[in-house]
């Protein structure tokens, strides 16, 4: 390898690099093993709901969850079922949507790792999408939830099911729940245990925390108030024009016999189901299909569900008309699927100082290198790129969902296993066994991706270590071991994280693997990224299983992100060329493998109907007292002779469609209403209707047109900024926006409080063209 030279703003961004992770280092040694830290016990109690939406503030004393509260024991009531009309063919099916947006200031977006990408305001509000299904008779059931997240975190699991016990007793277990997130890059982090995402969540934050396990739980409450006797029809079709391989060299390392039974290097295939009642009463739908929704950069800073969250607002306003975005009856979800290779950023990837293309093994420009390698979307910018891309997703889904006329029947079973990932031995054939290794991430790891670079001199396709971060790597975190530098091979390990304990271990070692079956439909829960190829060979094998014990034609779908999050999944050939999939590809080289194997056994076993005799494996921790999050609450101030909401920038007094309407306020901290939810948005955009006097509320903070930025000041000040863009369906008439927060206020020797406001409306009209 050809010696590195620096230059001398390089070696200025390592020194800081070296002292900020002593830094780091030190802080977390800190706060980990103290208790007395700002949020962590603040919180509430695992066993409670929601902060109450009257009062101001979380009670200051109350303590830490301690677990999930299934460790809690004496007999759980479990509550009594509803009677379940049983002479139908078919399913009772629920569907519920709850708000699980968290926090949208003070914390990390979840995705990209980007320092600094902070939650600055919302584009659109974040939902969990519950689907329950049951047999007639209600003896097996499934649950189903697409969560607009990054992904599922094993505390937020642990968590949600802690609480379905103590509300449902036995009725929704391990088994037959299933959480995954859709991916979305533009989500709160620091809702993790494991250290690793805790630093990169920058500490844990039980608010957002709170929020997410409340609204999950909420949306299945409303699934299971409202099952009813209805039908399942399942679609399959081609969604093109909303994808590309982003390591399309990668997948070329996959064997051509195997590339050639497939005519695209990414899943084109959408999976659909369509549900409704046994009156033909739409009730919902699901759909799987592979891709990032990575169309929001890692420069934005609002929160929101990106592409296929977009899909999912355009299909329920479809369905839900009269209705806010968020609210009626009709769920639709757009779940995750095979997505690890694969970018919605459809121009591909280019040069941003040259303009050429830098389709390489390194994603790298000759001049400027990786960093100017990036992919770009469809659209002049990255809020149109995400609504094209999410508009491809929903007019083939609408398609789909329209023409779907093959119903789905059969027995409902579930089989779920812990198993210790780390130590799986995986028969290649009957004479020879390979072992799945400690969790490494490699160098590139570090290099991101062409819809996210790195910050620092790493590339993609780095198959040997650099001297200089490996003696930084050692002096800080201590060497890694023979052992598990040999084992992850040809990945050269830049971190060591499952050697890595302290404060607690930095990735996790115990991983849910899972499989639903309804009918003839096989749902397998993937704990990460499977890339296409990975994904492939999975449903191959899962369905071959199936044959071989009478289960025939048998449509298995890959969800992804769910359960627990294990980073990346490629096959055995794209783990050699080491790009970012491969380095983030934590068990080493045969984690498809050991997956392939898990999977066959939990098929075998619903097939036989021996799933009872199934060993759980080894419980996963529930660890206490984590790094609070390093931003700390301080009180809201406002300029002199104003008041929390006043108008600091009004509205024009007359707009035309397609204009922007702009008005900004005195704000407060928008973290504060993650714990005080008096007000379900930050703003409403309202319409004066003449013939009663009324304000008509037409768009809220979940609205696609509408954007919530927070400008953060100094000593507590800041701005609130509302824009709406004006869509060209608005009709004529006199408009008002209005925006409602919570401040924190704390009195000498008091314990701090929220108080909830609303501002002055700021009146316009809109004119037709």
């Amino acid at each position: 390898m050809a010696k590195r030279t620096f230059s001398s703003f390089e070696i200025f961004l390592i020194f800081l690099l070296v002292m900020m992770t002593g830094i780091t280092v030190a802080l977390l040694s800190l706060l980990f093993i103290t208790s007395g830290t700002i949020e962590n016990h603040t919180g509430f109690p695992s066993t409670q709901g929601p902060p109450a939406t009257q009062g101001s503030a979380a009670p200051q004393n109350s303590t830490a969850p301690q677990g999930p509260t299934t460790t809690q024991a004496s007999p759980i009531p479990s509550t009594p079922e509803p009677t379940l009309f049983q002479n139908f063919s078919g399913y009772h099916i629920g569907v519920g949507r709850a708000d699980c947006t968290g926090q949208v200031s003070d914390i990390n977006l979840m995705g990209y790792s980007k320092t600094g990408q902070y939650a600055r305001g919302i584009l659109t509000r974040l939902y969990s999408r519950a689907f329950i299904m049951a047999e007639p008779d209600g003896s097996n059931r499934i649950v189903f939830v697409s969560i607009d997240i990054g992904m599922v975190s094993q505390r937020l699991r642990l968590e949600v099911l802690s609480r379905l016990q103590n509300k449902y007793g036995s009725l929704y277990r391990r088994d037959n729940v299933i959480l995954s997130g859709t991916h979305t890059h533009s989500g709160p982090a620091g809702y993790f245990q494991y250290t690793t995402f805790v630093i990169a969540s920058e500490g844990f934050s039980n608010r957002t925390f709170e929020y997410m396990v409340t609204g999950i739980v909420k949306s299945i409450e409303i699934a299971h108030t409202n099952m009813k006797p209805g039908k399942i029809f399942i679609n399959k079709g081609t969604v093109d024009g909303a994808q590309i391989n982003r390591s399309p060299t990668s997948y070329l390392w996959n064997p051509q016999s195997e590339r050639a039974r497939y005519s695209s290097n990414t899943d084109k295939e959408m999976v659909l189901l369509k549900m409704l009642d046994l009156n033909g009463e739409e009730l919902g739908l699901i759909s799987w299909f592979a891709i990032h929704p990575v169309s929001m950069k890692n420069t934005n800073h609002l929160v929101n569900s990106d592409n296929v969250g977009y899909a999912s607002y355009l299909f329920e306003q479809e369905k839900n008309k009269g209705y806010l975005p968020g609210e009626g009856p009709y769920v639709a979800a757009f779940a995750s699927s095979n997505l690890g290779d694969v970018s919605p950023n459809v121009l591909g990837p280019h040069c941003t100082n040259t303009g050429e293309s830098c389709e390489n093994a390194n994603s790298s420009c000759p001049i400027g290198g990786p960093s100017m390698c990036v992919a770009m979307g469809p659209g002049q910018d990255m809020f149109e790129s995400t609504q094209i891309i999410g508009r491809i997703i929903y007019d083939k889904a609408k398609e789909l969902y329209e023409s779907a006329s093959q119903e789905v029947t059969g027995p409902l079973a579930s089989a779920h296993q812990w198993v210790n990932m780390t130590d799986v031995t995986v028969w290649l054939n009957s004479t020879h066994t390979v072992k799945t290794c400690k969790p490494a991430l490699g160098y590139s790891f570090a290099a991101g991706t062409i819809d996210g670079f790195g910050t620092l001199n790493f590339t993609q396709g780095m198959t040997e270590g650099d001297s200089f971060w490996d003696t930084l790597r050692d002096q800080v975190l201590g060497k890694p071991s023979e052992e598990i530098k040999e084992c992850h091979k040809p990945k050269p390990v830049l971190l060591h994280t499952g050697e890595l304990l302290k404060p607690h271990p930095w990735h996790p070692d115990i991983v849910d693997v899972q499989i639903v079956t309804l009918g003839f439909l096989a749902i397998t829960a993937i704990p990460g990224e499977f890339t296409t190829m990975s994904g492939r060979r999975l449903r191959q094998a899962v369905r071959e299983e199936f044959e071989v014990y009478g289960m025939l034609n048998m449509t298995v779908v890959i969800s992804g992100l769910c359960n627990v999050y294990t980073h990346y999944i490629t096959t055995y050939e794209e783990y050699q060329a080491q790009r970012y999939e491969a380095a983030s590809t934590i068990y080493g080289p045969h984690t498809l493998s050991a997956y392939i194997q898990l999977f066959r056994v939990l098929a075998k076993a619903i097939a036989t109907d021996t799933v009872a005799n199934l060993s759980s494996g080894p419980e996963p921790p529930f660890f206490e007292e984590l790094m609070s999050p390093l931003i700390p609450n301080i009180v809201d101030r406002v300029p002199a002779g104003t008041t929390f909401g006043d108008i600091l920038l009004p509205a024009n007094t007359i707009y035309r469609v397609g204009e922007v309407v702009e008005v900004t306020f005195v704000g407060a901290n928008p973290k504060n209403s993650a714990e005080n939810r008096t007000h379900q948005t930050f703003l409403t955009v309202e319409k004066y209707e003449a013939t009663s006097a009324t304000w008509q509320i037409m768009h809220n903070d979940a609205s696609w047109e509408t954007r919530f930025y927070w400008h953060k000041g100094l000593l507590g000040l800041s701005n609130a900024t509302i824009q709406w863009h004006i869509p060209d369906t608005a009709q004529p008439g006199i408009y008002r926006i209005k925006y409602f927060g919570h401040s924190r206020k704390q009195d000498l020797l008091k314990p701090a409080v929220l108080l909830s406001f609303e501002s002055t409306p700021s009146v316009f009209e809109v004119i037709t063209t």
